[in-house]
């Protein structure tokens, strides 16, 4: 960080010991060798009390304009703590955005890589990945366990995997509560997420901040004639009968409100996504591979005077490590590029983040309040 200025010392050299010493007259232009610090990088001591003088009436200034206005609370802008140099530069440059009090309309985006530390996989991590456990349910290939097709004809794979991914035996994370604390400070303008497990609601996040891509666990509805189910008794027919509801109406198979491949996203999102992204101020994208349409087209939608973070284990779509291209119709300078990257964890991202905002109590207190059990 850059240091203030020392101000000038106006004692400029010695003086005999039979003579007093004369300050010299006030004056824009002074020698340059006033301004010069002790031998071993201490100021003098004139200058030190110039400097402690120099708060004072700055306090004294805001005490009294404070008092003008009604006791409204004024004070100095809160700074980003130190550089740390166990800090990733990338951290810090978030930080900066963030302690800046320019962005006011921040849009995430979040995959299942948010998720993981709750326990619940992601889809696509080789070894691990949901889609590399799905073999004792004898699918034809992975994905057609999320397909409409497949459901209508065959629905007992998804009904199995249903049961165990219900919302309710997992907590929040980190991440999770990081956004729940955007919101809580008027910074967060919406979050996309393409998860289905509900935790951001979980965290706190308020629904009309909130836009699950791909729907949720809460309702359900006929999958051949769309008339609504008790979301409440799709969950125990599945959950403790281990079948899918029937319709009351038409007989046909009734699912919990989660998009299928072949399914058009829920009307909130396409209401939404366009106003958003034009609105947006800064963009932070978390733990996903951003394959999945339309919901991955979201990082090119925001402007190009639109900063883009990723907190991801991987570079994935359009994101870069440094600057874009510098025909970009605003370009940025090294102090505001508009793509920043870390490789790592979200938790990790997010923990090390607030530690250099000093929203760490904050984040935590948030996350413990939302725990199950």
């Amino acid at each position: 960080m850059a240091k203030n200025k020392t101000d000038v010392n106006p004692l400029c050299g010695q003086t005999n010991n039979d003579e007093k010493a004369k300050a010299p007259p006030q004056s824009k232009a002074m020698p340059k060798s006033s301004n010069k610090k002790l031998k071993g990088g201490k100021m003098s001591a004139l200058t030190a009390t110039n400097e402690t003088h120099k708060r004072d009436d700055e306090d004294s200034d805001i005490a009294a304009l404070t008092k003008g206005l009604g006791d409204v609370s004024i004070g100095r802008t809160p700074n980003v703590k130190e550089p740390n140099v166990n800090v990733p530069e990338e951290i810090q440059r978030v930080a900066s955005l963030l302690a800046s009090n320019k962005h006011k309309n921040i849009v995430i985006l979040t995959g299942a890589g948010v998720s993981c530390s709750a326990g619940i996989p992601d889809f696509r991590t080789p070894g691990t990945g949901l889609y590399d456990n799905l073999q004792k349910y004898n699918l034809p290939f992975p994905e057609a366990v999320f397909d409409l097709g497949f459901y209508r004809r065959n629905p007992d794979p998804f009904i199995q995997l249903a049961s165990e991914l219900w919302p309710g035996k997992h907590s929040p994370t980190i991440t999770h509560s990081f956004i729940a604390l955007l919101e809580k400070k008027g910074m967060l303008l919406r979050t996309y997420t393409q998860n289905i497990d509900g935790l951001d609601v979980l965290a706190g996040v308020s629904e009309e901040k909130m836009i699950e891509c791909h729907g949720h666990f809460r309702t359900a509805s006929c999958i051949s004639c769309n008339v609504s189910y008790d979301g409440k008794e799709c969950k125990r027919v599945i959950v403790e009968e281990k079948r899918a509801p029937p319709c009351q109406n038409c007989g046909g198979h009734v699912k919990p409100d989660i998009v299928f491949f072949g399914e058009s996203l829920p009307t909130v999102f396409h209401r939404n996504v366009k106003k958003d992204t034009k609105n947006a101020d800064l963009l932070i994208v978390m733990g996903t591979s951003l394959m999945v349409g339309p919901v991955n087209q979201i990082p090119e939608m925001v402007r190009k005077d639109c900063p883009r973070v990723l907190f991801n284990n991987e570079l994935v779509g359009s994101f870069r490590k440094k600057n874009g291209p510098s025909t970009r119709k605003k370009s940025y300078n090294t102090n505001a590029q508009r793509d920043i990257f870390h490789e790592g964890d979200c938790d990790s991202s997010v923990q090390m983040l607030c530690n250099l905002l000093g929203w760490e109590q904050e984040l935590n207190d948030l996350n413990y309040k939302h725990r199950l059990g």
